[in-house]
């Protein structure tokens, strides 16, 4: 969310930064809000001036009373009574004005950096860089549930039954394959500094309106009904909620944190939930990290975290490249994004399998996260976030950059004492 402030100095700027995302049916809501903001301004200013006039006023009416002006201290009395009145009635029009800009300035997106390619959507983001060959064996690769059910690994008719299309059972040698990527990932983050933390899987309103934009929140959000509370699409909503409303000292920054939690998602508008995929699901397992930092140093925080998703997918022997979104592709509260793709021998392109955002203050003015300076001044923080990894979407590229032509797939290095030494899994037929 921007700042009232620099909104009504820059609306030229915005109205620009609006255009870059293609979103010209928000330019009106600049003009809206500069409207709403000036009366609201006059409206704090008339509430001032009759509040002097009333402190005036019981000065005369004292005066008047010791005078034995009885009359005139009553005359002057009905008209603090009547400006008291008009005070009212401006605070509840005050009220109103601040919720309909609150509003507003919800959906109007955050300014992009000025690296950010201006695209439409995501058919226009643009390749920075690829990491480890591609390579397509000479031999067949199945469809990623036909290598699953070789092993026995996964059942997707029991869990229709229970729980509809978009779940599934993992069982065996790829459930302990999934539980042993998500342990591998909690621990290289762990090497690389992050404080490890399980967060609430779920949370109240003002978390999720502090964390995401209206139309992610529509399409992702599941509410429990008869609460004020979501299950959590992603843990950054919960980790990334647990400093509302705080001043964070800001020699204890950068705040780094990386979490496992079940997701939970809609996946409203997504095109055919494959019932025999594991693409697009309900619920899935993840491990995320945040960082919570000086405004300065957001950009180096940036690179970092990408780049931590494509050592651990590199560490696992799977080809990777980075993509950066365009400006049509980033979610209103964004600064930056870049997509992690993993390489996918079967479909000879890469897929999605992480995504890296800069949010600068968005998230922070919302929530009321804020940094107390050395100065003693109090700034608001900027907060990123980044997949480290999200099973069993990634055991997709897995499987396929690690089968053999035996139907066996093997174990890298870096997995092996997660899965008990194992050096390869074996299909049971």
């Amino acid at each position: 969310m921007l700042d009232i402030k620099f909104l009504r100095e820059n609306p030229e700027i915005v109205k620009q930064n609006i255009r870059n995302k293609f979103q010209d049916q928000k330019l009106e809501l600049v003009d809206e809000v500069i409207a709403l903001d000036q009366r609201n301004r006059e409206i704090k200013s008339e509430v001032e001036a009759l509040r002097a006039n009333r402190n005036k006023y019981s000065k005369q009416i004292g005066a008047l009373m010791g005078q034995g002006k009885k009359e005139e201290a009553e005359e002057i009395k009905k008209q603090v009574t009547a400006q008291a009145d008009q005070v009212a009635a401006l605070s509840e029009e005050e009220k109103e004005v601040e919720e309909k800009i609150r509003r507003i300035m919800m959906v109007i997106p955050n300014i992009i950096d000025p690296s950010v390619p201006i695209g439409k959507d995501d058919s226009e983001n643009v390749e920075i860089q690829k990491f480890g060959d591609p390579v397509v064996p000479d031999f067949e690769i199945p469809y990623h549930t036909e290598i699953m059910e070789r092993f026995d690994g996964i059942d997707f008719d029991a869990a229709r039954e229970v729980a509809g299309n978009g779940f599934y059972y993992l069982m065996g040698d790829i459930a302990r394959l999934h539980s042993a990527v998500i342990s591998y990932a909690r621990d290289f983050m762990i090497n690389r500094g992050f404080t490890y933390c399980v967060p609430p899987f779920m949370i109240r309103s003002k978390v999720v309106t502090g964390v995401m934009s209206f139309a992610e929140m529509e399409s992702m959000m599941y509410k429990i009904e008869g609460e004020d509370l979501y299950l959590i699409g992603t843990s950054e909503h919960s980790m990334i909620g647990k400093f509302i409303d705080t001043v964070i000292p800001e020699k204890e920054l950068p705040k780094t944190l990386t979490s496992y939690s079940p997701c939970f998602r809609k996946e409203k508008g997504a095109h055919g939930i494959e019932e025999r995929g594991v693409y697009r699901i309900h619920q899935f397992e993840k491990q995320e990290m945040i960082v919570v930092c000086k405004p300065q140093e957001s950009m180096i925080w940036y690179d970092k975290l990408w780049q931590n998703t494509v050592d651990l997918f590199r560490s696992m022997d799977i080809p990777v490249r980075t993509l950066e979104c365009c400006s049509g592709d980033l979610a209103d509260l964004k600064v930056k994004s870049c997509d992690v793709e993993a390489w996918s021998p079967r479909q000879k392109k890469y897929f999605e399998v992480g995504s890296c955002s800069n949010l600068g203050d968005a998230q922070a003015r919302r929530l009321k996260i804020r940094v107390n300076g050395e100065d003693g001044k109090k700034y608001l923080a900027h907060t990123l976030n980044n997949t480290v990894v999200a099973p069993p979407r990634m055991l997709i590229a897995f499987l396929e950059n690690n089968l053999n032509a035996d139907g066996s797939v093997n174990i890298p290095e870096a997995l092996q004492m997660y899965m008990g030494g194992m050096k390869k899994i074996e299909p049971k037929h």
